[in-house]
């Protein structure tokens, strides 16, 4: 027997998911993260899920998983001690920034903080035009002070950044070999090796995103590796934000794609899931103790951007430039807000109740677990009404403290609204789910899709309490929850290929560039490619290359991605590609026009090490079946008695009438009244208006 593991560290709890792969099988582990030490949560974890399971580690073939660390160092400002080396006049780039703004009517937002102190900003004089031609020569002999300034100020890392260098990279390969030779010790970050592309002050911030964490993940990793090895397990893999995992090697090298990890991985756990249910188009929504996060899958395909930003305005998004630092890698397209189950509830200024950002986290959690919190939470909400179980979650190991959760809802939002507290708890989950469904708007309406076409698949421990709430405020006929939700994500890493991206610029209209001169950019990204894939140990028909290319129409400032055909590279295949190009316009934005002619900008590979399917299965067995009976609030008849099902106890075919509560040890599916759930074979539940 061989066995993938996934391990997934959340705000509040680390999951451990193991999955067989001949069978499917499902076990997993749930523990609390561990803020001060990551990793601890991790081994304890994988330790309980091995000795319960009586799985040895040589059986285990996939070790997979997914970071906040990159995250988390940017969100803290916690980063390595970095230095900037700029061409000369451009050292404040970073500080400069674009316009853009997330609220273009405040003139008093503050700017995300700066990620290099301008004491560790170096200029050196050089200078290519936009052509790639070189205007001024490199002035050697500034280096030697360069290399002492940087040495003086003993920093970790150094991020090199010059104009037009993704055209001509002579003058950064010539600074950054003078830097490596004389400060071994000192990790320097090449923009032409981490990002050759167009946008200055993108691919700038990139490349000092990668500075900035690279110690801080590499450390990490270090630790985390010894750990696992001296368990006997295999090399750790690590999931990237665009939805595959890659070794610590190529990790190390582009720290920038650990950023926002877990989601990702969450999202293709979800478009396995609609594959063994043959149902290609999905919105994924995930909701865990911190924050939620929703996606789309569109005919079977993952939405994938490279416009994202991370920090400064409290999280990680894609849709509010100028709240955080741009990082121009590929990105699962996700809309993330803070609505998780620790997060608090508030009452504004103006008596108005607001439900986060801040959060009760892993430490000291909601009221209700009694861990020294003293305010209301999502999760205590759930408590009150019955949502979740007054006494204990999972499966007995959490005991919980029902009255804790009153008197925090009672003191904060009760008495202040004048409500009695099942009233002001369902209030609080009222403004949680309408936050919830922005998000579940922006990824679907907000890019053309209409959501009513979707199914709403919904994991993470509190997304089936939610879920069809959620699908009754958009029209969503049809709620999925696949088999053990709490810990979805961590089965997505089991379940993810191993995946490298780049990317090129090449700029030019389509219809007069000599189509070899894009043939030849996409041969030299496909040789890297290919060797990335050897280095791994692919097999050869395990190896996939996909071509993409941003496009747009010209005095646009932005592009979109869209696919190239296999094939050579030939004026007809170009053409086809500006038609993709239009009809991908006309779906996102309503409108497209033929007759304008269409720019290349960037050109794009991935490389794939597909690793073959993993049947994802839950079955219930009729001994484990058990019946309770609690009172649950929904909104047009209060507290209603209804029945609770344990979910290991429900067999293919059961089809439970609402109102009725389905709970497992990592989750709760909530059925109110006016929809059924059906289990559906291998362990999934489908839930349906009656």
């Amino acid at each position: 027997m061989a066995w993938r593991i996934g391990i997934d560290i959340g705000g509040t709890f680390t999951d451990v998911a193991l999955v067989e792969e001949d069978t499917g099988r499902i076990a997993i582990a749930k523990l609390p993260t561990t803020p001060h030490d990551f990793g601890q949560a991790v081994i304890d974890g994988i330790r309980q899920a091995l000795d319960s399971n009586r799985i040895e580690p040589a059986d285990v073939s996939l070790l997979a998983h997914a970071t906040t660390v990159v995250t988390n160092a940017l969100l803290e400002n916690k980063g390595a001690r970095a230095g900037f080396v700029a061409t000369r006049g451009m050292r404040d780039l970073l500080e400069l920034r674009r316009s853009s703004r997330a609220d273009l009517y405040d003139l008093l937002q503050d700017a995300p903080a700066v990620l290099v102190p301008r004491r560790w900003r170096f200029e050196i004089t050089e200078r290519i035009d936009a052509q790639g031609e070189v205007v001024t020569p490199l002035a050697e002999d500034e280096l030697p002070a360069l290399i002492e300034a940087i040495r003086d100020a003993e920093l970790q890392t150094v991020a090199v950044s010059f104009l037009f260098s993704f055209l001509n990279d002579a003058h950064e390969r010539r600074v950054g070999a003078a830097l490596r030779a004389a400060l071994p010790d000192v990790g320097i970050y090449l923009s032409s090796e981490v990002l050759p592309e167009i946008r200055e002050f993108e691919r700038a911030s990139t490349t000092a995103v990668c500075a900035v964490v690279g110690p801080v993940l590499a450390s990490y990793l270090d630790r985390l590796q010894t750990a696992v090895s001296g368990l006997g397990l295999p090399q750790l893999h690590i999931m990237g934000s665009s939805g595959g995992v890659f070794d610590i090697a190529e990790g190390l090298r582009m720290p920038a794609m650990a950023v926002e990890s877990g989601p990702a991985a969450g999202v293709i756990a979800a478009a396995l899931a609609g594959r063994q249910l043959a149902r290609p188009n999905l919105i994924s929504f995930d909701m865990g103790g911190t924050t939620a996060k929703a996606s789309v899958i569109a005919n079977g395909e993952v939405s994938v951007t490279a416009e994202y930003e991370v920090g400064g305005a409290g999280h990680a998004n894609r849709w509010m430039h100028g709240t955080g630092h741009p990082i121009r890698v590929p990105v699962i397209d996700l809309a993330e807000v803070s609505a998780g189950g620790g997060s608090i509830a508030w009452i504004d200024p103006g008596g108005a109740l607001k439900v986060g950002p801040q959060s009760g986290g892993a430490t000291p959690g909601p009221a209700a677990y009694a861990a020294g919190g003293t305010l209301p939470t999502v999760t205590d909400a759930d408590i009150v009404l019955g949502y979740l179980d007054r006494e204990a979650l999972l499966g007995g190991n959490l005991r919980l403290d029902l009255a804790a959760a009153e008197r925090a809802i009672d003191t904060a939002i009760a008495r202040p609204l004048g409500l009695t507290v099942p009233e002001a708890a369902a209030r609080i989950i009222e403004v949680v789910n309408s936050n919830m469904a922005q998000a579940l708007r922006i990824v679907s309406i907000e890019r053309g899709y209409d959501p009513q076409e979707f199914s709403l698949i919904a994991f993470g421990g509190a997304g089936p309490v939610h879920a069809v709430a959620l699908a009754e405020e958009l029209h969503i006929a049809e709620v999925i929850v696949p088999p053990s939700p709490g810990a979805f994500s961590a089965l997505g890493l089991v379940a993810s290929d191993l995946k490298r991206d780049y990317s090129r610029t090449l700029y030019a209209d389509l219809a007069t560039i000599d189509p070899a001169r894009v043939a030849d950019v996409i041969a030299a990204m496909e040789q890297a490619g290919r060797e990335m894939l050897r280095a791994a140990r692919v097999p050869a028909d395990r190896q996939a290359l996909l071509r993409l290319a941003d496009v747009r129409y010209r005095r646009q400032a932005y592009e979109l991605t869209v696919p190239i055909a296999d094939g050579a590279i030939t004026g007809a295949s170009l053409d086809e590609l500006a038609e993709v190009f239009h009809v991908r316009h006309e779906q996102t934005y309503g409108h497209a026009n033929r007759s304008e002619r269409v720019q290349l900008v960037n050109l794009r590979l991935t490389a794939l090490g597909r690793l073959p399917d993993v049947p994802l299965a839950q079955r219930g067995d009729a001994a484990r079946a058990r019946e309770t009976m609690r009172e649950v609030w929904f909104t047009d008849a209060g507290m209603v008695p209804t029945p609770v099902h344990w979910r290991e106890g429900l067999l293919s075919g059961t089809g439970i009438a609402g109102p009725a509560i389905v709970e497992a040890m990592d989750s709760t599916v909530v059925v109110p009244p006016g929809w059924q759930a059906q289990v559906l074979d291998p362990g999934y539940i489908r839930l349906t208006r009656a």
